[in-house]
Parts: structure tokens; C-alpha cells; sequence
């Protein structure tokens, strides 16, 4: 069973890299998006998303309900791909921020129950400036905290910069050097 964070910059190739491992699994695949095309950029971006994954993927559109959906998605001969969690921590911040600390307890408690293979990727929003207003620090803390505690919960952590990986916390059985980034 494997529990993997990947984090990486907008563009690094954490999405990339986490379905290049969903196939490789060999497992039937279960994609949990969060993503919402809220504006035509939006839109453009989740097309290109959609055109890069094979066809046979479920695909489950999940804004706000993740951890309900995490659990009914994870089985020992599924794999699950989360992508992303900082698209789900904008939702909860922008439509729900007085729920979002009880959110992040439940979907914590999900990952700690999640039965079989699961990648959850995420942005790592840390390295930049402080930001200027209250929501985007707000943001950028319960995204730091967020991958903390799922640090703690994941047997593999994976930093993924300029389409390479970077093992922070790894799964020693499995490697993956085969993997190729093209941008997406």
C-alpha cells in the first residue's frame, strides 16, 4: 500500500509524474479532480488535463466533498489519484473558510483510513513571498500545515521541480526511473 504526497511549483510535472505512477501500478486508476472552470483559463487547463489522461480513467469531480469521496474511492486494487489538494483548499477558503479546519480534520482522518494505493498531489506554495493580503497568507499557512500532517501520514513524500523527482520520504521498493516529463 502506498500513501504518496506529491508536491511540486505550478507546472513542475506533479501531475505528470503522479499518473506516470498510476499506470505503472498496473491498477484500474480513479482520478479525484477539484478543480472548477471557473473562468476561461480555467477551462483551457482543465482540457489540457483531461486530454493527457487515458480514456478509461474514472474521473470523480469532487470540489469540496473530498474525504467522503477518498474513502469510497480507495481499494486494494484501485489506485487513486487526487489532483489537487491546494485546488480544494482555494474551494474551502473562498466558499466555506469557517468549515475549513473541521474539513481538513476529516479529510486527515480519510487519508489515515484510505485502503490501498493513493497519490495525493498538491502545490507547494512556501518558497515565495510573504503574500500582501490576509486570504493568500491565510492560504499559504493551511496549505503548509495541510502537507505537514500528511507528511506524517504518507510512507512516500515526493518534491517534484523542473519535471524531475526529489524523494523526501520514500517507499524503498519502488522505483521509478523511467519516468519522462512533457509539460502539460
Amino acid at each position: 500500500m502506498i500513501k504518496s504526497l506529491i508536491l511540486g511549483g505550478v507546472r513542475s510535472g506533479k501531475t505528470r509524474y503522479a499518473q506516470h505512477r498510476a499506470i505503472k501500478s498496473g491498477l484500474p486508476v480513479r482520478l479525484i479532480v477539484t478543480g472548477q472552470a471557473l473562468d476561461a483559463e480555467m477551462a483551457e487547463r482543465i482540457k489540457k488535463h483531461q486530454a493527457s489522461r487515458p480514456e478509461n480513467w474514472e474521473v470523480i469531480e469532487v470540489p469540496l466533498d473530498l474525504p467522503e469521496n477518498i474513502l469510497k474511492a480507495c481499494h486494494p486494487k484501485v489506485c487513486v489519484i487526487v489532483d489537487c489538494l491546494t485546488l480544494w483548499l482555494s474551494n474551502y477558503l473562498c466558499q466555506r473558510p469557517e468549515s475549513f479546519e473541521k474539513a481538513s480534520h476529516t479529510l486527515l482522518e480519510a487519508v489515515d483510513q484510505a485502503n490501498g494505493t493513493l497519490f495525493l498531489v498538491s502545490n507547494e506554495v512556501g518558497f515565495g513571498i510573504v503574500p500582501d493580503n490576509a486570504l493568500a497568507r491565510r492560504f499559504r499557512d493551511e496549505a503548509g500545515r495541510l502537507h505537514q500532517q500528511l507528511g506524517q501520514r504518507c510512507n512516500e513524500i515526493k518534491l517534484i521541480v523542473a519535471g524531475q523527482s526529489l524523494s523526501l520520504k520514500d517507499v524503498p521498493w519502488f522505483d521509478c526511473e523511467d519516468f519522462h516529463h512533457e509539460p502539460i
